[in-house]
């Protein structure tokens, strides 16, 4: 029996532990020098690095591998965590999860496009990520690579898009802050846009590039910062978890008001990894704003849908395991939201299938299925595909 208990559940959240020369094979020149640490001593890298090699020894202690084997969603996470950055372990925490399918996202090998200071250094940096995230996700096809896009450029970014996509990418990621110097509505995008409808690939905003935080005047309070919670990919610290969902509320509003969804009526989305807590407000505020502008706005006039209904169609987003879904179901609708580990990141605790089965008691089985299933394959426009799996 797997850890979802025979259960059909999809994973929309999982990431890689990036090595240290995770991106040098797929860097030339400068960029080769320029990128090939991903971590430098001031981030950690000499702690990071006893870690990974703590995880390369167990591959040749027979005992050690097979105790980290056994449970690994109860056992040591991130760069210790079993599958972390070894792909071949990764394919066997996969089948002692049992979870059909599962999106993978980078980690700290996002930095190297975050602190690039040109396009040219920021789209090489991508393009080096993007091989080597589906490098990994090759290994097995339960694993669906989530591609990181810079949208600084719009050619740049349709050019990144076709090139992740070609090489096997299942979905799409970028900042959820502007698009450079524009708002992802800008009809520069459209070509984007059209691309990722055409193709029927999702785009993903998740926590990492865009996410605002607590602004730092407010940490000048005469105290020593606390430390983080867990030490895992995000390093959040309280004040910062508070803004999570500040960055894709404004993106949303700005793919509403700007009318993608309407321009792009089978453009679909996640949202993974900012809580889903404050969804049904969202939504409800988003109406409440159209009733009261659009007497007077042309653009709110022109939408075909209310702004809540082009979300319910577009967009799901994963709770925290810790939050209670079954409230978000009751106070909004159970075709929004997703299940997700957050493997290997210790964010996603040590029993996310168990946490959300308890926030689940009452709803019927159609609901639960929603949740853990085919919410997932409609985002990632797999209906049907799963309809002829079930014909069969």
């Amino acid at each position: 029996m797997t850890y979802v208990k025979g259960r059909i559940v999809n994973d929309a959240d999982s990431h890689t532990m990036e090595t240290q020369n995770w991106l040098a094979p797929y860097l030339e020149g400068e960029y080769k020098e320029m990128y090939s640490e991903v971590y430098s001593k001031r981030e950690g890298g000499e702690r990071i690095t006893k870690m990974i090699d703590a995880a390369k020894a167990r591959k040749d202690d027979p005992e050690a591998r097979a105790k980290a084997a056994a449970n690994p969603i109860e056992g040591a996470k991130g760069w210790l965590g079993y599958g972390g950055f070894d792909k071949e372990e990764r394919v066997e925490a996969l089948d002692w999860l049992g979870f059909e399918s599962q999106l993978v996202f980078p980690t700290f090998g996002l930095g190297a496009i975050t602190k690039a200071k040109s396009d040219d250094q920021r789209y090489a940096a991508a393009r080096a990520l993007n091989q080597a995230q589906q490098d990994f996700c090759d290994a097995d096809p339960r694993m669906l690579c989530v591609a990181f896009t810079p949208l600084d450029d719009p050619e740049r970014a349709l050019e990144e898009a076709r090139f992740a996509i070609g090489n096997g990418a299942g979905a799409v990621m970028f900042s959820a802050g502007p698009a450079g110097d524009k708002s992802p509505g800008h009809p520069a995008f459209d070509p984007f846009w059209q691309y990722l409808q055409d193709n029927r690939i999702p785009f993903m905003l998740h926590i990492g590039p865009g996410t605002k935080r607590q602004p730092s005047k407010f940490m000048n309070n005469g105290r020593e910062r606390a430390p983080d919670l867990h030490g895992g990919g995000e390093n959040l610290r309280f004040a910062d978890f508070l803004c999570l969902w500040y960055a894709p509320q404004e993106f949303l509003t700005a793919m509403i008001y700007d009318g993608v969804f309407q321009r792009f009526p089978d453009l679909r989305g996640g949202v993974i990894e900012s809580g889903a807590g404050w969804v049904p407000e969202f939504l409800r505020m988003l109406d409440h704003g159209w009733f009261s502008f659009q007497r007077t706005d042309p653009y709110l006039q022109s939408m075909d849908l209310k702004p809540s209904e082009y979300i319910r169609r577009a967009v799901r987003f994963t709770p925290f395991p810790n939050e209670d879904v079954g409230r978000m179901i009751r106070d909004s609708a159970p075709e929004l939201y997703l299940f997700s580990s957050d493997y290997p990141h210790p964010e996603g605790t040590k029993d996310p299938f168990g946490k959300f089965e308890a926030s689940l008691d009452g709803f019927d089985e159609a609901v639960k299925d929603m949740f853990y299933r085919s919410n997932y394959d409609h985002m990632m426009y797999r209906e049907d595909e799963a309809v002829a799996e079930a014909a069969e």
